[in-house]
């Protein structure tokens, strides 16, 4: 499977950010990409502007999400959008587009409560576990930014057949934060020796460093902190190979975890 890493900095309006994905999506179909993965937060963002999720929230069927999907004959895309809740908030949304369809959906789970953050004054959080889809012969489970930090998560997808995790994200930079976000990736995919697609957003809050991680812990793609579109081809003969060598899937001693519902 050939996936794209698409990577910018999300602007203040959602215009301005539809273009960048239509952008991206007709690169990455160019490229032959199965698979594009976008960033977290993409249909608005301004740090100066702690409102301006919620305000700029859309529905499923809003002109933001319309001109994507009417953009995915022939590859399959994923990014995180903000869909109001009905009560005030929003969801932090994964969506998974296919031939100009919505295939799947994901309400993030693990909400940012951490460093100084508060992700949950202004987001409504998710009670399911995402979705494991097949994407150009491979099985691919999807996480958003901060459940990278919840390895129950992650082992769950795998328990699921996941041999790629793709993670939209908005990493905050900070002291020691990107080498978290490296240290992170490298190990879910360790765990689970699984791919782990992580795509972040650049610009002036977050630090981009978008990276493939292979079932056996090397980072084979690393776009660093500028906007770019990278290509990786993931094997399926190396995920059996790390599975035959470290078959930690096949060795644990624990079942397989549940996320209770709140």
């Amino acid at each position: 499977m050939k996936v794209a890493l698409g990577q910018f900095a999300v602007a203040a309006d959602w215009h301005t950010n539809q273009a960048a994905c239509l952008k991206l999506i007709a690169r990455a179909k160019s490229g032959g990409a199965d698979l594009l993965v976008l960033p977290e937060g993409i249909l608005a963002r301004d740090i100066n502007d702690p409102e301006i999720m919620p305000k700029t929230a859309q529905p499923l069927d809003g002109p933001f999400m319309a001109g994507l999907c009417a953009a995915s004959e022939g590859i399959t895309v994923m990014g995180c959008v903000n869909v109001p809740d009905g009560d005030g908030r929003f969801y932090n949304t994964l969506v998974v587009l296919r031939d100009g369809n919505i295939i799947a959906r994901y309400r993030k789970i693990h909400l940012y409560d951490a460093f100084g953050a508060r992700e949950s004054d202004r987001t409504a959080p998710g009670h399911s576990l995402p979705p494991v889809i097949e994407i150009g012969g491979l099985k691919v489970g999807v996480m958003t930014c901060y459940d990278v930090r919840f390895p129950e998560v992650a082992r769950a997808l795998a328990a699921a057949g996941a041999e790629v995790i793709a993670i939209p994200a908005a990493w905050i930079r900070g002291p020691g934060k990107e080498h978290h976000w490296r240290v992170l990736n490298t190990a879910r995919a360790l765990d689970n020796t699984c791919y782990v697609v992580a795509v972040g957003e650049c610009g002036v809050r977050n630090c981009g460093a978008s990276m493939v991680v292979d079932p056996l812990g090397v980072v084979t793609l690393d776009l660093g902190e500028a906007p770019a579109l990278g290509f990786c081809d993931l094997d399926p003969a190396r995920i059996a190979h790390a599975r035959k060598v470290l078959p930690v899937i096949e060795n644990r001693r624990f079942a397989n975890p549940i996320l209770r519902s709140a």
